[in-house]
């Protein structure tokens, strides 16, 4: 297969098979807020679908659950496929929330790693990184852990060679096209440079998840130890 078609193919809605009652939908293009609107529409619009469990926005992706799975699961999933063809899209009036962290110290370990490789100081990099205005693209990876959309591209950084076994809750990251906080304890490929004290996720609070997609984060420098 040649350069050409694999691009091709990659520029294409694609979906696939999870074992017998679910369908991952592949969203093409571009990972911006456009193309995650569309992704959220699509989530509310199968949800209303007959013998539709739960229709999950992914980042650029949407996951189908079914109570009982489709007589034909590639017709299903060509109807996903002109759904989104179809352009529909969804804009979330979401809340903003101020966030303080903690850059660098005991909870932003390398935060001075990143520095050096960004060719910045770490007061650059925490300057960059607290800039902007972060969307929340998608919920998962753990509960309450939130996808963000907006990290400077002069942060975006391959993950760890080496992943850490387990990082804090709290723990704020950055890898790829991506930032976060982890919302729990757990093992991590991303790098650490800073901490925050909310709480993401409670499971004695209604709703458990502190935020939705659609929602905006603004990142509040606390405090940077170097």
């Amino acid at each position: 297969m040649n350069l050409q078609v694999i691009a091709a193919i990659a520029d294409l809605p694609r979906f696939s098979l999870l074992g017998m009652s679910a369908i991952i939908f592949e969203a093409p293009g571009a990972f911006d807020l456009d193309h995650q609107r569309r992704i959220w529409a699509m989530a509310d619009i199968v949800a209303t679908w007959p013998d539709v469990r739960e229709a999950v926005a992914g980042m650029t992706n949407l996951s189908v659950l079914f109570h009982r799975p489709p007589a034909d699961p590639y017709d299903f999933g060509g109807e996903l496929v002109a759904l989104w063809n179809s352009g529909v899209s969804k804009d979330v009036d979401g809340r903003t929330l101020d966030i303080p962290i903690v850059y660098g110290g005991a909870g932003g370990p390398h935060l001075v790693e990143v520095a050096e490789m960004t060719g910045m100081s770490a007061d650059e990099v925490v300057a960059i990184h607290s800039a902007p205005l972060y969307s929340v693209y998608a919920v998962g990876s753990h509960a309450g852990y939130c996808y963000l959309g907006g990290l400077d591209e002069r942060l975006f950084l391959p993950r760890r060679a080496v992943p850490l076994l387990s990082i804090p809750e709290g723990s704020l990251s950055i890898a790829g096209r991506q930032t976060g906080v982890s919302a729990s304890t757990g093992p991590s490929g991303w790098h650490t440079i800073g901490s925050a004290t909310t709480v993401f996720f409670d499971p004695h609070r209604t709703p458990p998840a502190l935020l939705a997609p659609g929602d905006t984060i603004r990142f509040h420098p606390e405090k940077v130890i170097v």
